[in-house]
Parts: structure tokens; sequence; C-alpha cells
């Protein structure tokens, strides 16, 4: 008989979103439990699917936490797949190894956690079929920077090798880097399927072997867009391998630019953002979808919205609540000036000096970027631990988002400066 199993990695169970719950609590809620919904989606699916086992690629948990609410949540889960004779095999990640519940919680016989030290276990083959075994290596600690490849034994001779990884592999923009090796490295260890973790995009990486990044199963903010899922994995007798994707979230990030180019007024603002979301809703699977709105065009409606980005937000929001089971994240306001060649520049005077040096100031110039810097990195020290990624982990992403706040603070300051002049219609 075929060995069947998923495939998961980073769960963040119980991960806390206070930056989402600031700008709206009921959203904050929703993303807040979702983790949690996922895992039951998780669990649902080997259970349906009749899966032999759960393999869980580090990440289970979130950093430090001490919640046993979260501990005893897990436990009810892993006992479900338990008395369906389903066994877990799970290594732990760089924040599993900074968790109490790591250390504290019983889990059931079936469940196997792999330790620093790394071993190989071979599940009972009730229904028969090819011999399987799984080989896995834990972090120790919360920083892994070494690969973890040396600690793994030689595959099983006559068997289906399935490796458990915790790794950023040769590095990843988005990601710190944890228990590096290439994928040449993985392949060359001989086994048949290596299940990884750490990076939260799926990606296929090899098909021989097979090295898989499941990805994230539920996102939980719009650096995490787009579809998340987990892998399904058949092994046949004769030890060929298909592997399906399986959705899990409950919620969707995505973005979702609108073109305001000739809105005249509020009401033709409000149809267009109307229209955006209904199509967005549609392209969508998941339960909810979380929409970060992104408005651009010339529109006359310009300064009306960069002075009064509540009063905007306030009508998406109107918008998606009709739609049903939408929600605003945020809207970005990148619109411009009709009728000006570039967005914001209209004619000369005090004024446009005035303008022209802010906006060459926010692109970069007189040393406006290292000042932004030093003024963020005093801001993330002043917030809770969970909030400080809101701006990126660095590199191109963290310069990306502090280039763009300039570009729209600048926008925003100038709108007031001007006034009462145009607007836009109401």
């Amino acid at each position: 008989m075929p060995f069947r199993f998923v495939h998961t990695a980073d769960v963040h169970l119980d991960s806390p979103l206070r930056s989402l719950a600031l700008r709206d609590s009921d959203l904050g809620e929703l993303i807040g439990g979702a983790t949690r919904r996922a895992f039951e989606r998780i669990v649902e699916l080997c259970l349906e699917e009749r899966a032999d086992a759960l393999m869980i690629a580090g990440d289970l948990y979130d950093g430090d936490q001490t919640s046993m609410k979260t501990a005893l949540f897990l436990a009810a889960q892993l006992r479900r797949l338990d008395e369906a004779g389903i066994r877990t095999f799970i290594v732990r990640g760089n924040h599993d190894a900074q968790s109490r519940i790591t250390r504290e919680l019983v889990l059931p016989d079936s469940v196997e956690v792999f330790d620093g030290r790394g071993g190989a276990r071979e599940p009972d083959r009730p229904r028969g079929g090819i011999p399987v075994a799984v080989h896995g290596v834990s972090f120790a600690r919360p920083r892994a920077p070494e690969s973890l490849l040396p600690k793994f034994g030689p595959p099983r001779a006559g068997a289906f090798n399935i490796g458990l990884l915790h790794t950023s592999l040769s590095g990843s923009a988005e990601h710190d880097t944890y228990a590096p090796c290439s994928v040449a490295e993985l392949a060359s260890a001989g086994f048949d399927y290596w299940c990884l973790g750490h990076v939260h995009k799926r990606r296929v990486h090899s098909e021989a072997p097979f090295v898989v990044m499941p990805g994230i199963p539920q996102g939980r903010g719009i650096g995490e867009a787009g579809p998340k899922s987990v892998t399904m994995v058949d092994v046949g007798d004769d030890g060929s391998v298909a592997c399906r994707e399986r959705a899990t979230a409950l919620a969707r990030f995505e973005r979702a630019a609108v073109d305001l180019a000739g809105v005249e007024d509020r009401r033709g603002m409000a149809v267009r953002i109307g229209a955006r979301l209904e199509e967005a809703r549609a392209a969508v699977d998941a339960d909810h979808l979380v929409v970060r709105l992104e408005l651009r065009g010339a529109t006359a409606l310009n300064r009306r919205l960069r002075r009064d980005p509540e009063l905007v937000e306030t009508e998406a929001r109107d918008r998606a609540a009709a739609v049903g089971a939408v929600w605003i994240e945020k809207v970005d306001i990148e619109t411009g000036e009709p009728g000006a060649e570039t967005a914001g520049i209209d004619g000369a005077g005090p004024m446009a000096e005035l303008a022209a040096e802010m906006r060459r100031r926010a692109a970069g110039a007189d040393g406006f970027p290292e000042a932004a810097e030093r003024l963020l990195e005093d801001l993330e020290r002043a917030l809770p631990p969970e909030a400080r990624r809101a701006f990126g982990d660095g590199g191109a992403e963290r310069r990306e988002a502090l280039a763009r706040l300039g570009a729209e603070g600048c926008e925003a300051v100038l709108a007031h400066l001007r006034g009462g002049e145009g607007g836009g219609a109401e």
C-alpha cells in the first residue's frame, strides 16, 4: 500500500498580531485565531485523506510563548491524529527552541519530536508497502549558524528515506540565515524526500530527489500575501512520489490596486473601490480576504485624499463590508495631480520650489535615508517584539518601506500646506 503523509512547517501557533489589532480589533481577532484554524484544517486533511503521518518541519510555535492554552490546543489536535493511528514527526525550528511549551508539553506516544542530536525512526506499516525511514534534527538553540546536515545519519537501505530539516537553504532576502545548506548538498545525502521549513513561500526546489519548502499554512500579514497551503505526498510501493498542494488558510492577504485616473468625486472613488474589491474577492477561495488597497492615478481628489486618509479608509471599509468577508488592512495613497507630467508637480513659484526640494530629500538626498533609519530604530525599540518587523527584516525590503513612507509623508504635508485649493468634489 502507498505511504501518504502531509508536510507542513512554520505554523506559528497563536502568533500575536498586535499591529493588526491596533488598526482594527475585529481583524486582529480574526487573524489572531487563524493559525489555530489552519492547524485544525491540517489535522482534518490528515483524517479525511487517511494519511499515515504528519511531518512538521519546525516553528510549530511562535518564539518564547508561555501560554499553556496553546499547549492544550496542540495536544488536543495531536490526540485526534493519535486516535486515528496517524503518526506525527516534528523537528524544532528557531522559534520552537525559544518556547517553554517545547520543554513542558506532554504529547501522545505517536508523536516523535527529534532532538538536536538527530536520529531516524521507522513508522509501523500495518497496511504493508514500502518501508519508510524518517530522519530529523532539531534546533538545540534559537540560532543555528552552521549546517545541521552532518548530524543526519546515512539513509536506511531498502527504505524510502524522509528528512526533516528547518533551514534557510542558501539564504533568503526575507529570512535570517539558519542551518544553511544547498539543494545540491541535500540531494547528495541519499534521501528520497526532504521536508523543509523556515522560508514562508512555497517552493519545490527539486524533484530528484524531492526537496520541498511548503511555505506557511496561514499568512499573518501583507508580507505573507498570496495562497497558503501544505503539501500532501503519496509514496508508491515502487518509491515513486506524487505531491499535491492543499489550501489551508482561513484568511488570505492580497494587494489590490485601484486606478482613480479621471475620478472627480468621492462617489466615483467609492464605486471603483467597490468594484475592485468584488473582483479581488471573486478570485480568492479563502474564507476571508484581507486587502491592502493601493490607490493610483491622476485624480482631482488627490489633495483631498492625502489630507484626509482616515476618510478614505472609512469609505474603503464600508465598501469591503458590503462585499462581505473582505477586510481592509491598510490604504496606500499613491495618486497624483491631473495633467501633471510628474505626480504632484504643479506650476512654478514658492510652493512648487518647496515641493521639489521636499521630494528631492525624500528620494534620498542629504542623508534622509540614514536619518529615517535611525528614527525607525528608536520607534521599534518602543514597540512590542511582535510588531517590530512591520518594516521588514532588513535589506532591500526595509529600504523600500522607508522610501515609500518618506514619499507618502511628503505628499501628505504638501496637501495640507496647499489647504483648500482644489481637492475634488464631494
